[in-house]
Formats: structure tokens, sequence, C-alpha cells
């Protein structure tokens, strides 16, 4: 690590490889508390790299708990967090929205990091058991088309990494590597981020991954489709911008999509949506992002048929029902 500290202090960057090797040796508890400070303290002095995050991401990937979900072929649907917006639960949402229109989803998820609930938050409160055997996983895909990984119990390396970040008190790249490391490895992935900055480095990451994803960041600041500006795609296929209409929805007020001020008003909001008590903005946004998933996993398919298909699982209660086949509602 000293090699490497000095390395980065003359105002070098990493290749991927040796981002990899780098992080890799931290995740196995090989440097110090003190040094694994200093090779962070870097990245807040200067930007990271694409090829830095790839390497981080290929680490963190080796490291993780890995979970073969294959023979369901899942998708994922989630975003890096920290855009400070406080919506409510909205790639969770659409999450159960895609497996009740029968598509298997693995979300990887965990607390909140800007907003009042994340996803583990949520799903705690309404009594989804967090679990790393992989048994009760395909259990829960079985009985519901949905099975949720807690981050903190696939990625034992954090042991030696969350000390230092609890300790340092500042935001780092491992708040965008999140999304990046589902220890089950989707073929699918529909990815939130919250800026340019970010949304450009997942582009560049991704365009060198064997997967199908789609990389949305709503051009006023938000980590999904938000309804409230246009939103900015990367896919497989090209890049580009959805606007409202696009879905067939009108440009909605931030207002409307604000997702309380405690756990419990988030829950109730979430629950609302999926009971069928969602106004129609908060239904909107929710369809808007399912759409999105349902259109990766079947490009042949015209965006209108994905906005329907989601609609109709939200709206006849097979939405709904998946989420109570795995908690206690």
């Amino acid at each position: 690590m000293k090699a490497v500290l000095e390395y980065l202090f003359e105002g070098n960057t990493l290749t991927r490889q040796e981002a990899y090797d780098s992080l890799l040796k931290v995740g196995m508890g090989m440097h110090s508390e003190v040094e694994f400070a200093s090779f962070l303290t870097v990245f807040k002095m200067r930007p990271v790299t694409s090829e830095e995050l790839a390497g981080f991401r290929d680490a963190m990937a080796e490291l993780c708990l890995i979970t073969d979900l294959s023979a369901y072929d899942p998708i994922d649907v989630v975003g890096t967090g920290g855009d400070g917006k406080n919506t409510f639960n909205i790639s969770t949402i659409a999450c159960f929205i895609i497996a009740g229109a029968g598509i298997n989803v693995a979300k990887h998820g965990n607390y909140a990091v800007s907003s009042i609930s994340g996803s583990s938050n949520l799903l705690e409160l309404l009594g989804y058991s967090f679990s790393n055997d992989s048994e009760k996983l395909k259990n829960d895909l079985d009985k519901s088309n949905f099975c949720f990984m807690h981050a903190p119990l696939f990625h034992p390396a954090m042991k030696h990494i969350a000390p230092v970040r609890r300790a340092l008190k500042v935001q780092t790249f491992f708040n965008i590597l999140g999304p990046m490391i589902n220890p089950s490895s989707p073929r699918y992935q529909v990815l939130g981020v919250n800026n340019d900055e970010v949304f450009n480095h997942y582009k560049a990451v991704y365009e060198t991954l064997d997967m199908k994803y789609i990389i949305i960041n709503s051009t006023d600041g938000y980590d999904e489709v938000s309804l409230t500006a246009d939103t900015h795609f990367a896919a497989n296929e090209g890049e580009g911008y959805f606007s409202p209409a696009n879905f067939s929805f009108a440009l909605i007020n931030p207002e409307s999509i604000y997702g309380g001020d405690s756990i419990d008003q988030a829950a109730n909001i979430f629950l609302n949506i999926l009971k069928g008590k969602g106004t129609s903005d908060q239904n909107n946004v929710a369809i808007a992002n399912a759409s999105i998933g349902l259109n990766l996993y079947f490009p042949e398919k015209e965006l209108g048929e994905c906005v329907d298909m989601a609609s109709e699982s939200l709206y006849s209660g097979k939405a709904l029902d998946k989420l109570k086949a795995v908690t206690n509602i």
C-alpha cells in the first residue's frame, strides 16, 4: 500500500487491474485502517476515474458471497441514492410491479443513504426476512418472483472497510459502488444515478460488461424516472432521453413524489400505492420505472406495451400479492 499511495500522491491514476488489486487486498484485511483512510482520501482530492471505478467494482464483486440465481434469469432495479430528493421507494415498488408481471427480480439494497427510508429500511419494517441463504432466496423467487439481498449480509469485506468509512464521515466512491455489486450478477439491470459524472462512469463501466443494462438519470437530479423532467438514459443500444410523454404521462411536481418524514410514513405511502390508493402522480412514476425494466427485459416490445403491462400488474393487485407472499402484511 505504501508504494500505491506514493504513486497516487504523485498525481497518477490506477489502471483497472491496479485498482482491483488495491481494493482486493483492503477487502482481505491486508492493510491498516490508516493506510486505507489515506487511500480513500486520494479520491476525495480528485475524482475517481472510470477505470478505477471498474477495478473497484471487480474487486468487490469477487469478495462478495456470490449467489447463483441464474436459473431464474432475474432483473434488478436499483439506484445509487444520494440525490437528496427523499422520494417514496420508487425502485422497490417498481420491482414488485415487475414481479407482478411475472418477471423474477433479485434486488440488492441497503439502508438509506440520503432519504428517510432505503429499500432495507422499508422491507425490514414490512417483515421481510433478510438472509444470505441461497435456498431461502430461491424459495422467495418461487413464491413471489422477488427476493431481496440485504447488502451487509453479502459483502464480508465491508468489515475491513465500514469502520474507516464511518470514521471519515464523508462520501467516498463506495457511495456509488452499491448498484454495481449485486451478488447474484443479474443479466438485466436498471441503474439509477443522480448526476452526469456518475452517469458517465457507469456508462464506461457497463460497456465492458456482458449484461443488458439501462442507466437512467433525471435531468433535474433524481436517480430514477421522476416525471418531473426528462430522463437521460444509456443502454446497450445507445443513449438518449425519455420525456414524460414517452410514457403517455404528464409532467408532475416534485412534491407529489415525496417519501414522508419517517420510515412509517414511507411504508404507508408504499402500501397505499400497491393497494390502489396512490395518487395519479405516484402511480404514474411507479409504472414508468417498472416499464423501463420490462422494456429492458422484453426489447421486442414497444415502451407503451410495457407501460400497459406495468399498469395491469399494479391496478390488478398482482404487485401487492407478490409483496404479501414474502412479508407480514
